[in-house]
Order: C-alpha cells, then sequence, then structure tokens
C-alpha cells in the first residue's frame, strides 16, 4: 500500500513533526507500506529529527514562507500565484504516483486537493482544533479574516473522504459531520529512561510564540514564593520569534537565577527524567504531544484549561491538576501544591506513567491501519 502525507516543512522540531516522524517509522517497518512525505517549504534543510531513509521526501519548492512579513497585499497576490503552482505540481506528482491514500496535515493543499483525481482516498488530519484560527484574538479586519476563514474550514474539511481530529471536545465543536473520526496522537516514549521525583524542577516545552503562552507561565512564576524559586527551578525548552521577548521578560521579573530559555534538544527524554512535573500554559492545542511523553515518563501535568487535550487526557488530581484557563493565581497554587507535597508528586507521578497503556503507539497505529484498510474497502 502507497501513503503519501502532505506537510508543509519538517526543519523544526515541533509536535506535529514528532507526530509524523513517529507515524512514518512505524509504518515502513510494519512492512508492505511504501511512503512517501511531500513538503512545500523545506527549502533544502535538513529534518530536525532523523526520519527513516525507507520515508521518501519530495519537496515542491513553492516556499510560502518566504512572503511572511511581506506588505499583506503583495503577500496575497503572491500567495496566489504560489498556490496556482503548487496544485499544478501536486496534481503531476499523484497523478504519477497512483497512491491508495493521501493525506494532509491541513497546509495549503487541504482547499484543492480534493479535486485531484488521482484516485486515491483522501484524508485530513487537523493537528490543532477548530477555533485555532479564533484564539488569537486579534482585532479589527484581522478578526472578521479569521472569523470567515474558520467558515471556510468547514466547508473545506466536508469535501475530504475522511476528516480526522485528535480529542472528542473537538469532535464535538464541529458537530455531526459524516466523514468526522477521532483519532488521538500515540506517546513514545524512550525506554531507557528512569524518573524519580525530587529533581526540584519544573520543565515546560514547545514553540516561543502566541499559542504555548509562555508569558503566562513566567508571570506565574514570579508570583510563587521567592523561597521556593530558590529551591526549585523552571526550564523552559523551545524555539520561536517570541525567543527574546521571553528573555526580556524574565530580566523585567528578576526571575533570572531560577528561570531559563533552552534551545531544542534531541535528548527531550532524559530532560523529562530530570524534571518533577511538566507545566502548560498553552492558549490551544490540537493534542498535546508534549503532555503525553511527559506524562509516560512519569511526569504529573498542571496545565490551564485550554481547547483541546486537557479533558480528554488528564485525570483531576490523580495524574494531573486542570485550573481555569488564564488564572494565575489558580496555576501558582497548584505549582506550591505538588511542590510542598512530595508524597503527592510521588503518587501522580506513578499514575502518569499510566498513559502508555491508552496511548501507545502500536495501539494507536493499529487503529490507522484498520481505519484505512475499511475506508479503502468501501471507496
Amino acid at each position: 500500500m502507497k501513503l503519501i502525507y502532505c506537510h508543509a516543512d519538517v526543519y523544526n522540531p515541533g509536535g506535529m513533526e514528532r507526530v509524523l516522524l513517529n507515524k512514518l517509522r512505524w509504518w515502513v517497518q510494519r512492512g508492505g507500506y511504501e511512503v512517501m512525505l511531500v513538503t512545500t517549504d523545506q527549502h533544502g534543510r535538513p529534518p530536525f529529527y532523523d526520519f527513516p531513509p525507507e520515508v521518501r521526501m519530495v519537496d515542491l519548492g513553492i516556499n510560502y514562507k518566504d512572503d511572511n512579513g511581506r506588505n499583506p497585499i503583495v503577500k496575497t497576490l503572491s500567495y496566489l500565484r504560489k498556490r496556482k503552482r503548487h496544485k499544478q505540481a501536486l496534481t503531476e506528482l499523484l497523478m504519477r504516483e497512483k497512491a491508495d491514500v493521501v493525506i494532509s496535515l491541513y497546509p495549503s493543499e487541504s482547499s484543492f486537493i480534493p479535486d485531484i483525481q488521482d484516485g486515491s482516498l483522501k484524508m485530513l488530519e487537523l493537528h490543532f482544533n477548530k477555533q485555532f484560527r479564533l484564539q488569537y484574538n486579534r482585532k479589527g479586519l484581522l478578526r472578521l479574516a479569521d472569523r470567515i476563514r474558520t467558515k471556510q474550514d468547514e466547508k473545506i474539511v466536508r469535501r475530504f473522504d475522511n476528516f480526522i481530529v485528535l480529542t472528542r471536545q473537538d469532535a464535538e465543536m464541529w458537530g455531526h459531520l459524516p466523514n468526522l473520526s477521532v483519532m488521538p496522537n500515540a506517546v513514545v516514549t524512550a525506554p531507557h529512561i528512569e524518573h524519580k521525583s525530587g529533581n526540584h524542577r519544573v520543565i515546560a516545552v514547545g514553540r516561543l510564540d502566541y499559542q504555548k503562552g509562555f508569558d503566562r507561565l513566567l508571570d506565574t512564576w514570579a508570583l510563587l514564593p521567592e523561597s521556593l524559586r530558590a529551591t526549585w527551578r523552571l526550564d523552559i525548552f523551545g524555539q520561536g520569534e517570541w525567543e527574546e521577548k521571553l528573555k526580556q521578560q524574565i530580566v523585567r521579573l528578576g526571575i533570572g537565577a531560577s528561570a531559563a530559555i533552552n534551545k531544542p534538544t534531541n535528548k527531550i527524554f532524559d530532560e523529562y527524567a530530570a524534571s518533577d512535573f511538566l507545566v502548560m500554559t498553552s492558549h490551544y492545542e490540537g493534542f498535546p504531544m508534549v503532555m503525553l511523553e511527559a506524562m509516560a515518563c512519569g511526569l504529573p501535568i498542571l496545565c490551564f484549561d485550554f481547547l483541546c487535550g486537557p479533558r480528554d487526557i488528564i485525570a483531576q488530581d490523580i495524574n494531573g491538576l486542570i485550573v481555569p484557563d488564564g488564572n494565575l493565581q489558580a496555576l501558582a497554587g497548584a505549582m506550591l501544591q505538588l511542590m510542598m507535597h512530595p508524597d503527592q508528586l510521588a503518587q501522580m507521578s506513578a499514575h502518569a506513567k499510566r498513559i502508555s497503556e491508552a496511548y501507545s503507539q502500536d495501539s494507536i497505529m493499529k487503529r490507522w491501519e484498520l481505519f484505512i484498510t475499511d475506508q479503502l474497502r468501501k471507496k
């Protein structure tokens, strides 16, 4: 069976890229699958993660991201030209390859890929949630544009043979679509990891941008008693456009002795093992892989009640704590609770590790295998 995945690029250390890597690795190890990854903005850069050599990687060289930061009118005109070129290049590739299944991860081809008559089953995976455009809370014409594009999304997703979301909560927001299915991401753990509580370290992982809300985390850290910040440490791992802003915030808050922004690492599981719990202050997610990975390593999760993920994954007061979205005082209180009660922290750590049973790579990918086989049979 031939599978083709479409994604913008894989040179960044993002959660989507890590999920994609794990899926493609499973397919090639499973045997009987030919796998291709088609990108638009790789720009000749090497993948951040080590994709298996069996995965054929093709970049179409469209380079949408080259227009970021340009005049809106110029950017729009350039986008329309590039989209036309993208459709032509992808059509030629799919007609040549004759794949059984083509899966879009919701980059630019999602608007036209159902029109390509290559005979393949067309699937759309959403790794955000339905409201992701609106959660930036932009104002004026930009807000109007976000609302229009959200309405357009509702039309786009209906055109695919299958539309897959990651959580039950997100599925409820989309409503009763005939092609809608829920398929969570899997968790992959490093088998050598030995985690024990008592590190006096809090960890956060993700892109340094608005979505992840690390500015909210730093403000919360500053609310903790200075005596605790003298013995505990906060380490944030990531890169992105907010890096300098967050570093300046650390200086402004006077928390530089206990909080730091760190570069992304390929050994993130070692960092989980050296921490006590993970904090997530995102404004929104699709299905937070960082949450699953950290829990599988034995880290309880403290997070805001953002859309989507926490309610599907966290059992309150058992393997983590969810507090009202944006309530910094409540989050600081939850952090303080675990810092001051090591027995509770250890119990929650033991429960967190059990997440691997429900979200193991093998069980989730076998669900994918059965799902795809069934959909091809129905086609």
